[in-house]
């Protein structure tokens, strides 16, 4: 029998599969729920358990860990008789790495810990290729010890694992990783629309800038993206407008201006409306083509 915690997973979705994967590919024992099927059927084939509620995947579980779209979703399996808290065995860890609202991170480690249970807030960044390749960026809110429990774990994950603060830290660091992502890619959406306009080679154009002070890991992840016009989603705009809402709220609260990121996340809107919310965040490229006369 292995001495590694038992795992309950909560959410199976584009980062939710390979993550919960990679738990298994470690050695742990993971039990998941989620409303599709076919990804059910997914997590038997990787090894893992399936259940059929929320209540029986947790009720066992040393660590639950849930992964769903927002804020609204986390409500959902969290509370009520059929949820993670009213469910879970007593001092059990959540861990939801899903990207919400800081306030909703808070309210949860409340409510939980009222049935004693605790809570990592630890959402993640490096889309759906770093959590296939378990090189994700996560950024956790809650105590020092449920942290430093939880790390081995998180160390399947991902490669930088740091606790930001206080319950909501984590939600606060990833809605600031969201508007910088939002507004990086929309730069080289405007630069690569440029470049070809003024008839660059552009793959030789991106291969240089990303080797200077222009580079990052948006144009290392979307090069592609953005050279072949592959927008099939690793990270949705439905997603991205969700987390742009997130941050312009919270800054909003704080008195932090965003005046850059009030832009983008109005383009980000504005491809919503235009019916590409379920393409790739890359397709912010669509947006400065058709600003640019383009007819798509």
């Amino acid at each position: 029998m292995s001495n590694l915690p038992k795992i309950a997973w909560i959410g199976l979705g584009i980062m939710g599969s390979p993550m919960s994967e990679n738990l298994i590919k470690a050695g742990y024992s993971v039990t998941g729920f989620t409303l599709e099927q076919d990804k059910l059927d997914r997590l038997a084939a990787a090894g893992g358990t399936v259940a059929k509620s929320i209540a029986e995947a947790v009720k066992d579980a040393d660590v639950v860990v849930t992964m769903v779209p927002a804020s609204p979703q986390v409500e959902a399996i969290a509370y009520g008789p059929d949820g993670i808290v009213e469910n879970a065995k007593s001092g059990a860890l959540i861990v939801d790495m899903s990207s919400i609202t800081p306030q909703t991170s808070v309210d949860l480690a409340k409510a939980a810990k009222e049935k004693g249970l605790r809570v990592l807030d630890a959402p993640v960044s490096g889309g759906e290729a770093g959590a296939i390749e378990a090189v994700l960026s996560i950024m956790v809110g809650g105590e020092q010890a449920d942290f430093d429990e939880a790390k081995p774990l998180l160390e399947a994950l991902g490669k930088t694992i740091v606790l930001c603060g206080p319950h909501g830290s984590g939600q606060t660091v990833k809605a600031a990783n969201q508007l910088i992502v939002a507004v990086n890619i929309q730069a080289c959406a405007e630069a690569v629309v440029f470049l070809e306009k003024s008839g660059v080679d552009l793959a030789a154009a991106l291969d240089v800038l990303n080797g200077g002070l222009a580079g990052s890991t948006v144009l290392t992840r979307k090069k592609d993206n953005f050279l072949n016009r592959d927008f099939k989603p690793g990270f949705r705009i439905d997603l991205h407008h969700k987390d742009m809402g997130i941050v312009t709220d919270a800054a909003r609260n704080v008195g932090a201006a965003l005046p850059v990121g009030a832009v983008v996340a109005q383009l980000v809107a504005s491809l919503r409306t235009q019916g590409d919310g379920g393409l790739d965040h890359s397709a912010l490229l669509r947006s400065v083509e058709r600003l640019s006369g383009a007819e798509l």
